[in-house]
């Protein structure tokens, strides 16, 4: 046996454990997004764009919550990276699956409610922002704290940042064909405070946590023999 096939198998066991726990959700809320179609259009969406928001930033949330049991598992335990370089790399794919997994429902729910194209990619753009952020908060406020803290962290991060997008378009409307408006003051004092407190709270955590782990030596993330 090489040392490729010694490591492979270290290194796919958690992550394929993710993927299998994400892609139920995944697949089902592809499979339901034909459904939409029936939703009859209009051209002030407000209130079906953010029922559409929530129930997928609630979906990533679910996600997150399936695989975060993970982050004790022994991420990348055969390579010879530093304890603490492991640990990014096992909150940076805890945080990119249930991103990926938001992404794709985003793309496919919006297009069968047919949008316009400018709301999609807000859409997009909230979804993703929200889903990374609430991802990276709660994996590492369970690091910190453990799992309720993270599902209240979560939870309410998801929540405040659904109600900015909701307050921003009440307030600014929409453009012809229910066409995302963008005015920059609003932008600046509706929605990116709210954008940035998020992204500051899930990097401070994530750092928080990691420090920690690193510290406390916990089992799933000793450091690597040597050779």
């Amino acid at each position: 046996m090489t040392e490729t096939d010694a490591i492979a198998p270290a290194r796919r066991g958690v992550i394929e454990q993710g993927i299998t726990r994400a892609f139920p959700l995944l697949a089902g809320g592809l499979a339901a997004s034909p459904a939409l179609l029936a939703v009859p259009g209009s051209d002030e969406p407000l209130a079906i764009f953010t029922v559409q928001l929530s129930v997928i930033v609630a979906l990533g949330l679910v996600v997150t919550v399936r695989i975060m049991p993970l982050a004790d598992g022994a991420w990348f335990a055969g390579y010879d990276w530093s304890l603490r370089a492991r640990l990014w790399a096992a909150a940076a794919v805890l945080v990119v699956l249930p991103t990926g997994v938001v992404g794709l429902l985003t793309l496919a729910s919006s297009a069968a409610l047919r949008f316009d194209p400018s709301l999609q990619f807000l859409q997009l753009l909230s979804a993703l922002d929200i889903a990374w952020a609430g991802a990276a908060l709660m994996v590492g406020t369970r690091w910190l704290w453990g799992r309720t803290a993270a599902l209240v962290a979560g939870g309410m991060l998801g929540i405040l940042c659904v109600l900015s997008v909701w307050n921003y378009l009440r307030v600014v409307g929409f453009g012809p064909d229910g066409g995302w408006v963008v005015r920059a003051d609003e932008m600046m004092t509706l929605i990116l405070p709210f954008d940035t407190a998020a992204a500051v709270m899930a990097i401070a955590s994530l750092i928080g946590g990691i420090r920690r782990r690193a510290a406390s030596g916990q089992p799933g993330f000793e450091a690597p023999r040597p050779r």
